[in-house]
């Protein structure tokens, strides 16, 4: 492999990478129809030229990695490295990329993945920005990068590569997270420049933005890593969309029939609800009788897992020291069952001593509770 970095010329992959892949998108689908995949054959001799594309395009993107990360003995060089990824952002070879790799072949998604990483990661010695230059190209002029990664994401061809890229850049990229949260743009529109985005005045969602169909993708972990880890943001959001987000967020996800989503997804509003930056929210939605009525139902599900997650949310709304007139009307209805409910309630978890002594101090709680303000 040492031949790959023998002469300057050999990083000149990403002009041929492109005209591979636009080779293979010859003719872009009609918006209004689906089809599985972007080139169809209608020959046999057509057929055969498209296979010597995709052979020639697996090859160059195997180069393309070899290039960035080196092999076992020779290492990769810095210089041809920066020209590479000056040379990949010049002929928009990132957004081609996060377009086109669920229709790669399998070893190809893989190179991908690994030519993301690397390249979102790479900054150059005498740099003047403190980011990746490639990272700050695609947030501040291509953000439709990010967005095609999470329509890739939606793909179970291209799920894992585009969820490992996306999770990464979402430790690092407050900006990434905003991106993905208020852009609403469909497919091939342009998406939402985070220069363009006034956070403290930004509109209400309409719900029809990719950051929508995160939702059935919990068990991937992009989803969760979008929830938790740029905490100022996120709370601002749901302050914002409260009512959509919850909506999405209950049917989706809290009712899911799947036992793993149910589980997850309730485990992550307990922990959003708790934490100090989602003040606002968790007082918000513990003023639902709705959202009360819907965690109780979790109690008496038939999983001890699924009732243990719910208790930690049902707690929020009998700890409250300020409940709405409405809570306070459903936990009086079903004071006697409740107290009659909770001292059984998980009573094998005896070595749990924070959840036995949560549990006694809810049923204490409720005993005491007064009257309904009239």
């Amino acid at each position: 492999m040492a031949f790959l970095f023998r002469n300057k010329a050999k990083t000149d992959l990403a002009k041929p990478a492109k005209d591979l892949l636009l080779r293979l998108w010859h003719s872009p689908p009609p918006p209004q129809k689906v089809q599985k995949h972007p080139y169809t054959p209608v020959a046999s001799a057509e057929a055969d030229k498209c296979h010597q594309t995709e052979d020639e395009l697996v090859r160059t993107l195997s180069q393309m990695k070899l290039m960035l990360q080196g092999t076992q003995e020779t290492d990769s060089s810095p210089e041809h490295v920066a020209h590479l990824v000056n040379s990949m952002i010049q002929e928009d070879l990132l957004y081609l990329l996060a377009h086109s790799i669920h229709f790669l072949p399998f070893e190809s998604r893989k190179d991908c993945q690994s030519i993301f990483s690397y390249v979102f990661r790479f900054k150059t010695a005498n740099g003047l920005s403190p980011d990746p230059p490639a990272m700050s190209y695609i947030i501040h002029q291509r953000p439709e990068v990010v967005v095609e990664l999470c329509r890739g994401y939606a793909r179970k061809e291209s799920a894992m590569p585009c969820g490992v890229v996306l999770r990464e850049m979402l430790k690092q990229y407050e900006e990434v997270a905003a991106i993905i949260l208020y852009d609403e743009s469909q497919e091939n529109e342009r998406a939402t420049s985070i220069d363009e985005l006034d956070l403290r005045d930004a509109p209400v969602q309409s719900g029809e933005g990719v950051f929508w169909s995160f939702f059935p993708w919990i068990e991937n972990g992009a989803f969760e890593e979008l929830l938790t880890r740029h905490k100022q943001l996120l709370a601002l959001y749901l302050e914002r969309n409260f009512d959509l987000f919850f909506r999405h967020y209950n049917t989706i996800l809290v009712q899911s029939s799947s036992y793993v989503t149910k589980r997850q997804s309730i485990k992550l509003l307990g922990e959003l609800l708790l934490d100090r930056a989602n003040y606002n929210v968790m007082t918000q939605y513990v003023e639902s009788g709705d959202h009360l009525k819907t965690c109780m139902t979790l109690l008496k599900d038939d999983r001890k897992m699924v009732q243990y997650e719910g208790f930690h949310v049902f707690k929020v709304f009998v700890a409250n020291p300020h409940k709405s007139p409405s809570v306070q009307r459903i936990l009086l209805n079903n004071r006697d069952r409740l107290l009659r409910f909770l001292p059984t309630f998980l009573e094998d978890r005896t070595e749990d001593e924070q959840f036995m002594d949560e549990k006694s101090f809810l049923i204490r709680q409720i005993e005491g509770m007064g009257p309904v303000p009239s």
